[in-house]
């Protein structure tokens, strides 16, 4: 039995751990006028985020049409695989689920099963290392389903964002960002629990990475913790030394966000990935 991990570019995982799995990446579209760009291959984030407060239209997003997902799905079956766990970013947030799901359905040669990680970024990017470490340890498809339920239920992302503005623009966030207030001055903290999205606001930056770290503090003990952010370095340094009592031994991976979630939030926002301690 050869159990591969499918997953889509907005993981966030980083690449030596991509590559130690052998997990494919299917790279969403980011569209800038009337070209669109690869997510991760077309464009880098560096650039994207040196760049989008001055785009002139606002970027949007898209999931790869089904056929990619199929491309992929063969590869691994030509290489193979005996079947294939496809997890992707939350359904409340994006359509890629569905899409792979109509991509799954129309496979024939492997079974696929594709799994909603409810999450975002390094929330799902966990999700899918564990898939793929237990896969690897010959685990069978049941017993990793099982392990990423019991995740998600401890599996908790956070952000300050530094405006409303790219919340406002954005069609799949438009249901959080009527919740948070006209003034576009309030700082947004976004949080995303088991396919919820919410948010909170504050009334100033400072206070604003305050409460992630007071976030930080209620969600203890931690098994796991990671900085995300859309290319906000100093903000990353705010945060480790503002949480540094809180934080585990050993080095903290600090990963930007992809772009195709930083067109929605905008540049500037700071938080955490984190997966609590499993209950006694």
């Amino acid at each position: 039995m050869s159990i591969r991990i499918v997953t889509d570019s907005t993981c966030d995982l980083p690449a030596e751990v991509i590559d130690r799995y052998g997990i494919r990446v299917v790279p969403l579209y980011i569209n800038l006028g009337d070209r669109g760009y690869l997510d991760g291959v077309e464009i880098t984030r560096v650039e994207f985020y040196n760049n989008l407060p001055t785009y002139k239209v606002q970027p949007t997003t898209a999931a790869p049409p089904p056929e990619k997902y199929q491309a992929v799905y063969e590869t691994l079956a030509g290489q193979g695989a005996t079947e294939i766990l496809s997890i992707h970013i939350s359904q409340a947030l994006s359509a890629v689920v569905d899409t792979a799901r109509l991509a799954a359905q129309e496979f024939k040669s492997i079974p696929v099963t594709v799994f909603d990680s409810q999450q975002l970024s390094l929330g799902t990017g966990f999700l899918v290392e564990t898939a793929a470490r237990l896969a690897q340890a010959g685990h069978s498809m049941s017993e990793i389903l099982s392990a990423l339920n019991d995740q998600i239920g401890r599996s908790y992302v956070f952000a300050a964002l530094d405006t409303l503005k790219f919340l406002r623009r954005s069609g799949r966030l438009n249901g959080i960002a009527s919740g948070l207030g006209s003034l576009l001055q309030l700082k947004p903290i976004m949080k995303m629990y088991a396919g919820k999205p919410d948010a909170e606001r504050v009334r100033t930056r400072k206070r604003a990475m305050q409460r992630v770290v007071d976030l930080l503090r209620e969600k203890g003990p931690l098994e796991r913790v990671a900085i995300v952010h859309t290319h906000a370095p100093i903000y990353v340094e705010e945060l480790r030394q503002q949480a540094a009592h809180l934080l585990p031994a050993g080095e903290i991976l600090s990963m930007d966000i992809t772009p195709v979630i930083g067109a929605h939030i905008g540049p500037g926002a700071a938080g955490f990935a984190v997966i609590t301690e499993k209950k006694p």
